[in-house]
């Protein structure tokens, strides 16, 4: 996965913007269209909004292109109070909390409380979604199948952990709570392979399709 990083700081606040893993969301523009303008260069002024309202809005970025570094206070940001694993339709999965995601060979590839995972298949920055799924139109509900994932009724609140299969699904292992418009909020710790290769006919979780269309990730 590659890293292209940009800084933009003052005083107060520095703001680490890493292009490869946007896919404009647009939650920074919503949230202070001040301080992040995509029609302006710079893109992003820390200095038109407190360091706390720049910090505030970052931490709703869904695919962790946006970080920040405090100068002058120890505010540092904290994952969320539970793993969850949201599903978004004809695109990625978007994953929240202590996240980690490794390789087949179990070396780290990612420590973050925000990702977005590409499902389609298409990216050119495996694992992550890189808007590939709009290119191609891509298509897949927001459901999931509940029966796959028991239910848990004592949530831990750990790491989870995203193992990623050679040229195959994506294995959770740890505590999560998957969530969508359509299937609601559903809590489990069921390992569960989450398809990357778009072809699944059982989405969001793999059904072996990556084998037979060759998919390499």
């Amino acid at each position: 996965m590659e890293k292209k990083i940009h800084s933009y700081e003052n005083d107060e606040i520095k703001v680490k913007y890493d292009v490869k893993r946007c896919i404009h969301a647009a939650e920074c523009v919503k949230g202070l269209p001040n301080v992040f303008d995509p029609k302006k260069k710079p893109w992003i002024e820390p200095d038109n909004a407190s360091a706390k309202e720049v910090a505030d809005v970052i931490e709703k970025c869904p695919t962790g292109a946006l970080h920040y570094e405090m100068k002058r206070t120890d505010r540092t940001e904290k994952p969320s109070s539970k793993n969850r694993v949201k599903l978004n339709a004809d695109g990625p999965v978007y994953f929240f909390g202590d996240i980690e995601v490794q390789d087949h060979e179990g070396n780290s590839v990612l420590k973050d409380t925000r990702f977005a995972l590409c499902r389609c298949g298409a990216s050119s920055n495996k694992p992550a979604c890189d808007n590939s799924h709009k290119e191609i139109d891509w298509k897949a509900d927001a459901n999931a199948n509940k029966e796959k994932m028991p239910p848990i009724e004592d949530e831990k609140h750990d790491k989870l952990l995203i193992k990623l299969m050679k040229n195959g699904p994506a294995i959770l292992e740890g505590n999560y709570t998957m969530e969508s418009s359509e299937l609601g909020e559903h809590t489990s710790d069921k390992g569960v392979a989450l398809c990357r290769c778009g072809g699944s006919s059982t989405k969001p979780f793999c059904d072996g399709t990556h084998k037979e269309i060759g998919f390499e990730g």
